[in-house]
């Protein structure tokens, strides 16, 4: 193979295939259906039967492309990388919970600290509609990170404190990680409103 073809398998083939991947709806036949049964479960039991489970792969699509031995540079774990820190303090209050190496659990522990994250906003009073993005950028970029962005937000908007509960207003003052994360996630389930994120 020629330095030019290597070189155009670089610059346009790779790029495109990774974009198309990310770019499939989270139910695509695409993403394996392998963990979906722990998706549902964990989903059910702890935000109920009215929360679409799907939410829950799209992050962990978003997170880890549904790799069960990913491991980031900062050393998250799994299919949901988590970190081995957070682990810890969620298996003190889920002391049935397996090791975070193991998919079903990993997945368990994300959701159920997705909810507590959740609950969090609930009484942030941000609304249902916009809880779910603060959720995962909470999940992306600690929760106390996500409240400084809207501090900054309400400096800013004086007149209108109410534009700290929506997420397309206090998105910009995000990292861009976390924003890119949010974007992915709203893909991914088809959101509508992302293409007005991008």
């Amino acid at each position: 193979m020629s330095w030019r073809s290597v070189l155009w398998l670089i610059l346009f083939v790779f790029p495109a295939v990774v974009l198309a991947e990310q770019h499939k709806h989270v139910k695509h036949k695409h993403w394996t259906k392998k963990y979906d049964r722990y998706f549902k479960k964990n989903t059910k039991r702890y935000f109920g039967p009215g929360v679409d489970w799907h939410w829950f792969k799209a992050q962990a699509i978003a997170e880890s492309s549904l790799n069960p031995k990913a491991k980031s540079r900062v050393g998250a774990k799994g299919i949901m990388q988590i970190m081995p820190a957070t682990y810890q303090e969620i298996i003190t209050k889920q002391p049935g919970f397996g090791t975070i190496d193991e998919p079903r659990w990993n997945i368990a522990a994300a959701i159920y600290y997705n909810r507590q994250l959740y609950k969090r906003w609930i009484k942030k009073e941000v609304s249902v509609e916009d809880r779910m993005n603060f959720t995962f950028a909470s999940y992306n970029a600690g929760f106390n990170r996500v409240l400084k962005a809207r501090i900054k937000l309400r400096e800013k908007n004086k007149g209108q404190p109410e534009v700290i509960n929506d997420w397309e207003k206090v998105s910009p003052f995000t990292p861009p990680e976390t924003r890119h994360y949010i974007r992915r996630i709203d893909k991914l389930m088809q959101v509508k409103s992302f293409a007005k994120k991008s």
